[in-house]
């Protein structure tokens, strides 16, 4: 569909925005008047281009926005200033798991005689491993870039900044629509800590691009980001130190999900330091020193590079969301389970939201908002986190979905739980992998699984498994009652489930 100019109107007031919308949120399909900038005495006009509805951001979140009210039929304009391709395709999700592939087959190079394999000493390439990764990110990237270039969208490649509820700059273009949808995204943080600034560091995106190999590497912060590509770094052959201020890494989750990943770092000769605090950072000659404290003690630790990896922040700078009258919270843009902002006919999408920075729900919430903004009469969908699901690709993997142990405590919600450790397992032993343990909570009275948490050995594909049976509301009894092949390791689900299934109904339920 072609966007429609709308016709300049004269006004005899001094410059203003002079609106007159009909807003039928029940549909996109509703009579929208005409909006002008106009100039008193002057002959200048700037033409605004109308379109049913706008996409702020072409990402994950955005493009399944714009593709499902596309699907629906609607005039859809798309503002994003690039480079195409959004955050998981060009510095996220995809680029790490494609170098991770290498420090992986590098790892098992090394493990080479313990599965009865003449020793062999690997020598990583780094920037062969970079350009691999460049070639399969640009014809990802390429895919995205040729959808968003469809015929049957508009596509702004410019900054987009609200100037009313009702219209947005991108560029020389002026725009409006009925409704819009905020997918912006997150940026690198850049935390306050004395001497970091002065003395440089890297961030993902900088360690994702590297083609020179450091000797030594300190990285800041125990998160999935920190953690991936601490462990790639450390594996290629780089002196790693990984610092983290919360008593373990992957703070967000339960303690047990993060001792066999510390433990495996630790064994591959990463330092790891947790519960510390930052004091400050120097540069003498080539080597850049981190001061903290740790269990009492000032510690020191240099290394030729410092790797910052403490966070992101939502990406709403340069919008101008209070001449949109969109409200935030601590930088968040506040949504309701439809995905609405505060503007019934605004919304937002993924990490720009500050729900979740995983891609798989940023599609989900696109998809959501897609259809909402042109159906706003018809029953909304909304957005549930009860199969929320997060992995890290470290190795081991640590992979969950719905609640944790926290949760059940934090929200008092009763709950019996059982694990059984990957080191009595068949099939993991075959594979010498070691590491790790299934973990699955469930309901006292009726057996549903309330959640599920593995780490170790494939996680990220063992998980989809306890998806499907929680997407039905399945129970502990379900998981006995599904064959599982001998031998696999997802027949290691099948322990917990046993265990668990034998006290239900019964008085061992945890209440927090």
């Amino acid at each position: 569909m072609n966007p429609q100019p709308l016709e300049p109107q004269t006004s005899a007031l001094p410059l203003s925005y002079t609106h007159h919308a009909n807003y039928n949120l029940a549909g996109i399909k509703g009579n929208f008047s005409k909006c002008a900038k106009t100039w008193q005495g002057s002959a200048y006009r700037q033409m605004i281009t109308q379109h049913e509805l706008l996409i702020i951001g072409g990402g994950s979140g955005g493009y399944a926005a714009a593709r499902t009210a596309r699907d629906e039929g609607v005039d859809v304009g798309i503002i994003d200033h690039g480079p195409l391709g959004g955050l998981c395709i060009l510095r996220g999700c995809m680029p790490t798991k494609t170098i991770l592939r290498s420090s992986d087959v590098m790892s098992l190079m090394i493990r080479a005689q313990e599965f009865g394999i003449a020793s062999v000493t690997p020598q990583a390439n780094l920037a062969r491993i970079i350009d691999r990764k460049a070639k399969l990110i640009q014809e990802f990237a390429d895919d995205r870039i040729q959808a968003l270039h469809d015929s049957r969208f508009t596509l702004y490649q410019e900054q987009a900044s609200f100037v009313s509820p009702t219209e947005v700059q991108a560029g020389s273009h002026r725009l409006t629509a009925k409704a819009f949808v905020i997918a912006t995204g997150s940026v690198i943080s850049h935390p306050s800590l004395p001497g970091l600034d002065e003395v440089g560091y890297l961030t993902s995106d900088d360690a994702l691009d590297l083609r020179r190999q450091p000797t030594s590497l300190v990285v800041l912060g125990g998160g999935p980001v920190a953690l991936e590509l601490a462990q790639f770094y450390s594996r290629i052959g780089t002196t790693v130190t990984l610092i983290q201020r919360a008593d373990h890494i992957l703070s967000k989750g339960d303690e047990d999900l993060a001792r066999p990943v510390e433990a495996r770092l630790r064994e591959e000769g990463m330092a790891v330091y947790t519960n510390t605090r930052l004091h400050r950072v120097t540069k003498e000659k080539d080597l850049k020193t981190v001061y903290f404290s740790h269990k009492g003690q000032d510690i020191t630790v240099s290394a030729e590079e410092i790797l910052q990896a403490l966070g992101r922040r939502l990406n709403v700078e340069g919008l101008q969301l209070e001449a949109a009258g969109v409200e935030t919270d601590d930088g968040k843009i506040r949504v309701d389970g439809t995905m609405r902002t505060t503007q019934p006919h605004i919304f937002a999408v993924g990490d720009v939201n500050g729900l979740h920075e995983i891609v798989h729900i940023a599609i989900q919430q696109g998809e959501i908002a897609g259809w909402n903004a042109i159906h706003a009469q018809e029953v909304q969908r909304t957005h549930e986190d009860r199969l929320t699901t997060q992995v890290v690709f470290t190795d081991p993997q640590v992979a969950s979905v719905g609640l944790s142990e926290r949760d059940c405590r934090d929200q008092h919600i009763p709950f019996l739980v059982a694990s059984y450790d990957f080191q009595d397992h068949g099939k993991s032993l075959c594979l010498g992998e070691l590491h790790g343990h299934v973990k699955l909570l469930c309901h006292p009275q009726t057996g549903e699984i309330l959640g599920a948490h593995i780490v170790g050995p494939e996680a990220s594909e063992l998980i989809h498994e306890l998806i499907a049976v929680m997407y039905y509301y399945g129970t502990v009894h379900d998981l006995l009652r599904m064959p599982h092949y001998h031998p696999t390791l997802a027949e290691i689900i099948t322990y917990p489930a046993e265990e668990l299934a034998g006290k239900v109904l019964g008085d061992t339920a945890e209440t927090g």
